[in-house]
């Protein structure tokens, strides 16, 4: 039994420490925003924050998972607004088929948090999710908007 503290609220969950902590968000816990993707965390589909650092949840394990603060995409509005990210995705029309957009969306949160005025590099080194609508210029578009903002 792993006991995990994701969005602010405690989950037990009975799993083998070494499953993905992707699995046990969406199957044990019922929280089906974080998306799977590709399963070796290249694509980024599956990002959530873990102690505020952006990490590929199909590569992180429960174990490590255990006493750290998990924040998925469900997590990420707070207070009935949503996150200034979520906010310049809507404006700035980001998504088409919105698959990969959680994970995307997860990883700009943590940018933004480390650099709110990132360069194009910056966005380039960090912002490693594959989209495959190819919405990467959107993407960069809202990151710009909210540095700007």
């Amino acid at each position: 039994m792993a006991n995990l503290t994701i969005n602010g609220k405690t989950f037990d969950v009975d799993v083998e420490p070494d499953t993905p902590l992707l699995w046990a968000i969406r199957e044990n816990i019922g929280l089906t925003g974080t998306k799977y993707g590709c399963g070796i965390a290249l694509c980024g589909a599956c990002t959530v924050h873990v102690d505020g650092v952006a990490m590929r949840s199909c590569g992180v394990s429960v174990s490590e998972a255990i006493g750290k603060q998990i924040t998925t995409i469900e997590g990420l509005a707070g207070e009935g607004a949503l996150h200034k990210v979520q906010q310049a995705w809507i404006a700035n029309d980001v998504p088409q088929c919105g698959y990969c957009q959680s994970g995307m969306i997860m990883a700009v949160a943590a940018l933004l948090k480390d650099k709110p005025k990132p360069t194009d590099q910056d966005i380039d080194e960090t912002i490693t999710n594959i989209c495959r609508c190819g919405t990467f210029q959107q993407v960069r578009e809202a990151i710009h908007a909210i540095a700007n903002a």
